[in-house]
């Protein structure tokens, strides 16, 4: 049976619990979808500052405690397109709360676990639900506002929560770890994640599935396949180096199950993926944009992170506090991006913002092992969070703008997905850049001379992504 486009127009209409004339509606569905976007990235980084207390708790070794992080950015980012598909399938509202609900248990039983293997599943379970809620958090904000700058306005606050979520990591992970217990960085979102499932049940409206079109199971497989085998092998490049089997088997892999997917798509008669979307200047701009920028961003806190304290000799929550001016700043750069893109267009903001922060890397690979507050966390992370932020709501509306209402989820997802996998390839990247400068010395200047190297490749990233956004990227969004 076709797909009939006027019907799932209706669907995605039908997230609005009222008429457009009811303003406060929408930005009740705004709320609730931003909260559930803003749990889904703290969770990136909020156990960073935890990890040598998981380590002491439940005995896991080093490999062990780096994938307490990476179980959840692959799992993150590699079911995130499967996501996006089913939220334009079955609808944004059960795919929301569905994987709202499957975070929220796996945060419970993270919170509760007694060994380490019960740990890493519950992460792994925790990164699934992130992967089927976070399409339909944006995929609920463009519905739920019309074309025009109160969308933009709305991704750019949907863009802000994210990045809180992402600066806020340090700060409620350091200080739940020393006040409570490192449980608490995972109990943390049962209260929360119970408190949004309730209110997203009352406040979105009604869900439509889409008729005549099923799910392309063999795609989701292997891109989920692929993009996770990508992330594996790149992972293990910090334990095992480049050119290791255990590095190169998942790579090549990976690579080989995305290039079958690509060709499975081109044959099948109801693609995961559609690949005319790459056709899209603005949709293949921003993505790849996006990817080069998460790369960067997402190491950042990190790295920003161990200096603090493995260098500076900060406490957990010491490292969160001094953390919290780069926070504001992020949630600054994103409220400010669309009223000078009001003014400018998405490019010129998206080029700016990636300049700015760019700046922000080269100045913190400056960084030295008695450096001080002023000097090394303040002033060059105002700048690369400001910057950043800036970038962001430019790149997720023009690759957003336009799309049809049946690929709404799916295109969502794509951005996402550039996100989080460049955040996950990045970190792990920037860590075998890191650890090759340091070459196993354990001292304050081994250690400060590796991040700052890391700090320098970002640069770098930031750069090449500023010049791709002037050349690529449209000067105004699609209509």
């Amino acid at each position: 049976m076709p797909h009939v486009p006027s019907e799932t127009h209706r669907a995605h209409q039908d997230l609005i619990p009222g008429p457009p004339s009811r303003p406060a509606r929408a930005w009740a569905v705004l709320l609730a979808a931003c909260a559930g976007h803003f749990l889904v990235v703290l969770d990136v980084s909020v156990v960073n500052v935890a990890l040598p207390s998981m380590r002491t708790d439940l005995g896991l070794s080093t490999t062990g405690l780096q994938w307490v992080l990476n179980t959840y950015t692959i799992a993150f980012a590699g079911f995130m397109l499967l996501g996006g598909r089913a939220a334009d399938l079955f609808g944004s509202k059960r795919t929301f709360l569905a994987g709202l609900g499957l975070f929220t248990a796996a945060s419970l039983a993270g919170g509760l676990a007694q060994e380490g293997w019960q740990l890493l599943a519950a992460r792994t379970a925790q990164g699934l639900g992130a992967a089927v809620l976070a399409p339909a958090t944006l995929t609920i904000v463009t519905a739920a506002v019309a074309p025009g700058p109160a969308r933009t306005r709305a991704i750019g606050t949907w863009s802000a929560v994210g990045a809180a979520g992402g600066a806020a990591g340090g700060f409620v992970g350091g200080a739940l770890t020393d006040l409570l217990s490192w449980r608490w960085v995972l109990l943390i979102n049962v209260p929360v994640g119970a408190l949004v499932l309730v209110a997203s049940v009352a406040w979105l409206g009604r869900d439509r599935t889409t008729e005549g079109r099923r799910l392309d199971l063999p795609g989701a497989v292997l891109v989920t396949g692929g993009l996770a085998a990508v992330a594996y092998g790149v992972v293990e490049t910090e334990e095992s180096g480049w050119g290791a089997a255990a590095t190169l088997l998942p790579l090549l892999g990976g690579v080989a199950l995305l290039a079958l997917f690509v060709l499975v798509e081109a044959r099948t008669r109801a693609p995961l993926v559609p690949l005319k979307l790459f056709r899209s200047r603005a949709v293949a701009s921003a993505n790849v944009t996006m990817l080069l920028c998460g790369s960067a961003s997402f190491a950042m806190w990190f790295f920003m992170t161990v200096y603090a304290q493995n260098v500076l000799g900060y406490s957990p929550l010491q490292a969160g506090l001094a953390l919290i001016p780069s926070s504001i700043s992020i949630v600054l750069g994103s409220t400010l991006a669309p009223w000078v893109m009001a003014r400018t267009g998405p490019r010129a903001v998206a080029a700016a913002g990636l300049l700015i922060a760019a700046c922000g890397y080269a100045w913190q690979s400056t960084m030295t092992a008695d450096g001080t507050f002023l000097g090394t966390i303040l002033g060059p992370g105002i700048l690369m969070m400001t910057g950043i932020g800036l970038a962001a709501t430019p790149l997720a509306a023009v690759a957003t703008e336009g799309a049809a209402p049946g690929d709404a989820g799916l295109v969502a997802g794509l951005i996402t997905t550039s996100r989080t996998m460049g955040g996950a390839v990045g970190l792990a990247v920037l860590s075998t850049v890191a650890a090759a400068r340091t070459d196993g010395g354990t001292g304050a200047a081994d250690l400060t001379a590796g991040y700052a190297r890391a700090f320098q490749a970002g640069a770098g990233l930031m750069l090449t992504a500023a010049l791709l956004s002037l050349l690529w990227l449209p000067r105004r969004p699609a209509k």
